[in-house]
């Protein structure tokens, strides 16, 4: 049997106090640490698209082409790393922005171009040719990558 004098009593108590403080503190200024350690690793994620071209004729004889991203959408999962990957197949030359990105590029006919990020932000991000931006110029050829939780 373990006797306690009441003198003794308030240093345990203080004593604990200051245990429990200690850790406490301790996981507050490790807790980023202790969060990578437990949360799920980031995913490598690549992606392939390619560029593609329609072509038709009107009723008159004139010749009607539009280009696109193919697939025209894709997705990842927020804290993804990311390496997409596009493969020119029709038209010479396609120079891109992905907006809010800051990813700029070109695909060029029979190459392939890769681009990489970290998807940190939720949202969703368009993947626009500058040579084929609207109806006027064979367009608009319009991607969108999807980042989401």
């Amino acid at each position: 049997m373990i006797v306690i004098r009441p003198s003794w009593l308030k240093a345990v108590k203080v004593g604990a106090a200051a245990i429990l403080l200690a850790g406490a503190a301790y996981l507050f200024w490790e807790r980023d640490k202790i969060c990578a350690a437990v949360a799920p690793p980031a995913v490598e994620r690549t992606l392939h698209m390619v560029t593609g071209e329609f072509k038709s004729t009107d009723k008159n004889g004139g010749e009607i082409e539009a280009y696109r991203w193919d697939p025209g959408t894709v997705y990842v999962k927020r804290g993804d790393h990311v390496r997409l990957t596009i493969r020119g197949i029709n038209g010479a030359s396609h120079p891109f922005v992905i907006e809010g990105l800051n990813i700029k590029g070109e695909v060029k006919k029979g190459q392939e171009t890769v681009v990489t990020f970290h998807a940190d932000q939720s949202g969703i991000y368009r993947l626009i040719c500058l040579a084929h931006p609207d109806a006027a110029h064979n367009g608009p050829m319009i991607g969108y990558v999807v980042v989401a939780d």
